[in-house]
C-alpha cells in the first residue's frame, strides 16, 4: 500500500479532531447551531495551524446531509466527497496560482449559479494575500453581496497584506501556533496510532523545532520515524535535524563563566566537527541566553519558554551570571548574529563572538560597585544640586558680563519689547557703531557660527514639523524662512518674500512658533526676523572689511537721561530681575 505522509493522513475531519484552536472552533460551532453563519470568512495565521482544514470542515458542516450541524457526520455522500475534493460545488482555490483579475472575474461569473449537488456553494480562497490589486477589486462586490447560496472562507499567513476593503466585508479568525503541551500531546497519540516508539523527550524536541505549526512537527516526525526504523530517540533527532544538546550549551556557558578562551576554541572546533552550522549554533544560543535570563528574572519562568527540559540544571546555570552579565551576552550575540547574515566566513564571526564574551565575566565584576549606604547617596545628591547651581550662577554672570563688554540695546530683539518696559526703568543707554549695519545686526552677524545656531539648526527641521503639527497653514509661511543665527534667547530668521515675513510676524502666529521652538529646543526662544537679502548684504560687507566687527561702545547719557544709575545696571536688572542682581558701589 502506497504510504501517505503522516500530515496528510492525520489531517483533521471535524472540529473536535484540530488541536489549539478552541477559541475558533467555538464559535463557528455556536454559528452552526443558532444558524447565524457569515457569508465570508478570514482565517489568517501561521503555517500549519490549520486554516485550510478548519475551511473544509466548515464546508463539510453546512452541507452534511444530517445538518448543517456543529460536527459533519463523515459518513453522508456529500461528507465522504467533499472529503476527497470531488465536489463541484466545494471549490479550492490556490490564490498563488490564480492570481489574476480574469480568473477572478470567471469566479464572479459562476458565483450566480445554484449549487448542483450540495446545499450550499463554498469558494476556499488559499493564501488570498497573492491576488493583484485589480483582482482585490474585481472581488469586492461580490464578497460583500454574494447570492444567498454562496460562503467565501479566505485563508491567509500575511493579513496584513490584504486591503481594508476585504478585511471589513468578513469574519476575521485569528488562528494561533499550537502551544507545546498540545503538540507533544497530539504527536504522542499518532505515534501510538502509527506504531512509533518514541521518547518523551524527543516528541518534546520536534514539537520545539516546529515553532508552532502541527504540520511541521508531524513531517520531521515522519521523516526522522523513517529513518530510525519505527523507533525515535532524542539523540537521533539531534542528529537528524543539526540541533544541539542543552548539554553542550550548558558546557559552552560554564567556560564562558570561567574566561577559559582555550576551551572554548575547542568546544567550537567540536561543534563545527559534528557538522552543525555556525548561524543555527548562534541561534540556539541567544535563545539558551534568553531562557536562563527568563528564568533568573521571573518566577516560574518554565511557563514562558518552551525550550527548558530540565529546569533544576537551567536554575544553577542562570545563578552564575549576573543579570547585567546576561543583558550585555545577548546583545553581544544578537549584533554579532546581524552581522553573520552578510559574513563570507560566518564561522570567525561566531568564534570571535564567544571570544569576546569570555571577557565579560571579569570586565563585570571589576567594574561593579559596592553599595553605598544610604546617607552617602543623599551627600552625593546634595553635591550634584551645588553643582547644578553653580553652573547656572556661572552662565548668568557669563551673561551680565557680555552685556556690559558688547552694549546692552540697539538688539533687533529689544526692539519688541520697548513698549513692555516698565516705567520705573531707566532708559537705555545710547548706542553708536562703527559699522554701517542696523542696529544689534553685527552682533547677530558675529554668532552666525556659534555653537549655540549649530545647535538649533540641527533641530530646526524638528520645530517645522512640530509648527505644521499644529497648525499646517502657519507652516505654509514660516517654512520658506530658515534660521540664519542665535543669539542669546532670540533665534534669527530670514526670508526671501516680505508677505511671508509680514505673516509669521502676526502675534498669534509668532506667539505659535515660539511655543513650539521652546517644547523642541528644551528653552525659551524668542522669534526675530528680517529679509534675507538684508542678511546677506551685511554678511557679505563683514567678510569684505572686517573692521566693520569692531563691538559696540556704550556712550553714557546725562544724568536725567538714566535716572542717577548707571544704564547697565537697569539693563541687568531688567534682563535677570530684582532677586539676582546685586549692586555694589
Amino acid at each position: 500500500m502506497e504510504h501517505i505522509a503522516l500530515y496528510r493522513a492525520w489531517r483533521p475531519q471535524s472540529f473536535q479532531d484540530m488541536v489549539g484552536q478552541q477559541h475558533i472552533i467555538r464559535t463557528l460551532q455556536n454559528a452552526i447551531r443558532e444558524q447565524r453563519l457569515s457569508h465570508a470568512y478570514l482565517f489568517s495565521g501561521p503555517r500549519g495551524t490549520g486554516k485550510t482544514s478548519a475551511a473544509k470542515i466548515l464546508a463539510k458542516a453546512v452541507n452534511c446531509e444530517k445538518g448543517p450541524a456543529p460536527e459533519p457526520c463523515n459518513d453522508c455522500d456529500s461528507c465522504r466527497r467533499i472529503t476527497a475534493g470531488a465536489v463541484m460545488d466545494v471549490l479550492e482555490i490556490d490564490a498563488a496560482s490564480n492570481r489574476g483579475v480574469e480568473e477572478i472575474r470567471d469566479l464572479r461569473e459562476k458565483v450566480k449559479y445554484a449549487p448542483t449537488e450540495v446545499r450550499q456553494k463554498v469558494y476556499i480562497i488559499d493564501e488570498v494575500h497573492m491576488l493583484t490589486t485589480e483582482a482585490f477589486n474585481a472581488l469586492l462586490k461580490t464578497l460583500e453581496e454574494p447570492p444567498s447560496h454562496v460562503m467565501f472562507i479566505l485563508a491567509t499567513t500575511e493579513p496584513h497584506r490584504l486591503p481594508a476593503t476585504v478585511i471589513s466585508r468578513c469574519q476575521r479568525f485569528d488562528f494561533r501556533r499550537v502551544s507545546l503541551e498540545e503538540q507533544s500531546g497530539r504527536l504522542k497519540l499518532i505515534c501510538e496510532q502509527e506504531g512509533i516508539a518514541a521518547e518523551d523527550e524527543a516528541i518534546q524536541y520536534i514539537a520545539r523545532l516546529s515553532d508552532g505549526g502541527m504540520r511541521d512537527a508531524l513531517s520531521i516526525l515522519d521523516q526522522i520515524a523513517s529513518f530510525s526504523d519505527g523507533h525515535v530517540s532524542y539523540q537521533q533527532v539531534l542528529n537528524m535535524t543539526g540541533g544541539i544538546p542543552s548539554q553542550q550549551f550548558a558546557a559552552i556557558a560554564k567556560t564562558l563563566i570561567e574566561g577559559d578562551v582555550g576551551g572554548m576554541l575547542q568546544l567550537i572546533e567540536g561543534l563545527m566537527q559534528e557538522g552543525k552550522s555556525a548561524d543555527k549554533c548562534m541561534e540556539n544560543l541567544l535563545y539558551y541566553f534568553r531562557d536562563l535570563l527568563m528564568i533568573k528574572m521571573v518566577p516560574q519562568a518554565d511557563k514562558m519558554t518552551e525550550r527548558v527540559l530540565d529546569l533544576e540544571d537551567f536554575g544553577e546555570m542562570a545563578e552564575a551570571f549576573t543579570r547585567s552579565q546576561l543583558f550585555r551576552i545577548i546583545d553581544t550575540l544578537n549584533q554579532y548574529q546581524t552581522e553573520m547574515k552578510y559574513a563570507l566566513q560566518p564561522q570567525t564571526l561566531f568564534e570571535v563572538a564567544l571570544l569576546k564574551l569570555c571577557s565579560i565575566p571579569q570586565h563585570e565584576e571589576a567594574a561593579q560597585p559596592q553599595a553605598a549606604p544610604s546617607a552617602a547617596a543623599g551627600s552625593a545628591d546634595s553635591h550634584s544640586e551645588i553643582q547644578q547651581l553653580r553652573r547656572q550662577l556661572a552662565e548668568l554672570e557669563k551673561k551680565l558680563e557680555r552685556a556690559m563688554q558688547g552694549g546692552l540695546s540697539g538688539s533687533g530683539q529689544d526692539a519688541d519689547n520697548k513698549g513692555s518696559r516698565p516705567a520705573s526703568r531707566a532708559a537705555a543707554p545710547r548706542v553708536s557703531s562703527k559699522a554701517k549695519l542696523p542696529s544689534g545686526l553685527d552682533r547677530y552677524v558675529a554668532q552666525r557660527s556659534s555653537p549655540e545656531f549649530t545647535a538649533v539648526q540641527s533641530k530646526w527641521s524638528q520645530v517645522l514639523q512640530g509648527v505644521k503639527d499644529e497648525k499646517i497653514t502657519i507652516h505654509a509661511w514660516f517654512v520658506n524662512g530658515e534660521p540664519v543665527s542665535v543669539l542669546e534667547d532670540a533665534v534669527l530668521v530670514a526670508f526671501k518674500n516680505d508677505i511671508h515675513r509680514e505673516t509669521t510676524e502676526k502675534p498669534a502666529n509668532k506667539q505659535l512658533i515660539e511655543m513650539v521652538m521652546e517644547r523642541v529646543l528644551g528653552s525659551p526662544y524668542r522669534l526675530v526676523t528680517m529679509m534675507l537679502k538684508d542678511w546677506n548684504d551685511n554678511v557679505e560687507g563683514i567678510a569684505a572689511d572686517p573692521s566693520k566687527e569692531e563691538p559696540f561702545q556704550l556712550v553714557p547719557g546725562s544724568e536725567e537721561e538714566s535716572g542717577g544709575k548707571e544704564p547697565w545696571v537697569d539693563e541687568a536688572l531688567q534682563m535677570f530681575g530684582d532677586d539676582l542682581v546685586i549692586v555694589k558701589e
